[in-house]
Order: C-alpha cells, then sequence, then structure tokens
C-alpha cells in the first residue's frame, strides 16, 4: 500500500477528518484502489456512526461521504476493534463495511504503508 490515511478525530468539532475525506477521495483519481489503505481509530471510529444529526450543532453532515470509498473499490478500509468497545459503539450502525481488526494487526498492516497521513 502507497498510501494510508489514518482517521484518529471526531467528526465534529474541527475540519480535521472531512479534509482527510476530502484528501483521501482526491487520492482516489490519482492512485489504483489496491495503493489507498482507510484505518479508522480512537475517535476517528465516531466518523462511521449513521444516523448523526451533525445540522443540530450547525455543521455539515459529510458522514455519508464515506459511502464512495465502496463506489472507489477501495478495499482496504480497516475498523479499530479495540476503539470501537472503548466507546461502546458495537451495536451501532455504521455507514461503511470495513475490516475489524485488533490494535495490534493495524499497526502491522500500517507499517507497509509508503506514506501515512493523519487525520
Amino acid at each position: 500500500m502507497k498510501l494510508a490515511f489514518v482517521f484518529r478525530s471526531s467528526p465534529f468539532g474541527s475540519a480535521s477528518s472531512r479534509e482527510g475525506l476530502d484528501a483521501l477521495l482526491a487520492a482516489t483519481a490519482f492512485c489504483n484502489e489496491d495503493e489507498i489503505g482507510v484505518f479508522f481509530i480512537e475517535n476517528g471510529v465516531f466518523n462511521l456512526v449513521a444516523n448523526q444529526e451533525p445540522e443540530g450543532i450547525l455543521q455539515k453532515d459529510f458522514i455519508r461521504t464515506f459511502k464512495l470509498l465502496e463506489l472507489n473499490n477501495i478495499q482496504q478500509r480497516y475498523l479499530c476493534e479495540e476503539s470501537v468497545i472503548e466507546r461502546d459503539l458495537a451495536d451501532l450502525e455504521i455507514v461503511l463495511e470495513c475490516h475489524v481488526l485488533k490494535r495490534a494487526e493495524l499497526i502491522e498492516k500500517l507499517k507497509s504503508a509508503d506514506k501515512i497521513l493523519t487525520f
């Protein structure tokens, strides 16, 4: 994998996740789908929770845009199991199907990336 996009921040409160998603979608135009990996860890797992209502805090709802990764055939999508459990999100619906990995396995996958971009 050439590029790893790591989402560590919650989706609202800063522009980090939205900017990361924009960069990720831009990369899909220039890279083959097998050259991109997407990782959701720590508070970044909140980026995948379905049915959020950010309009209530005057934020734009960009969460559904993560579904474009499926359309762009990005198959290397990983979700940190410990982060999900620590935040009590295991029973919630998510917007994007991901491979669920233990933190140690996720870190091993990240080691194969040429460049890591963290948001």
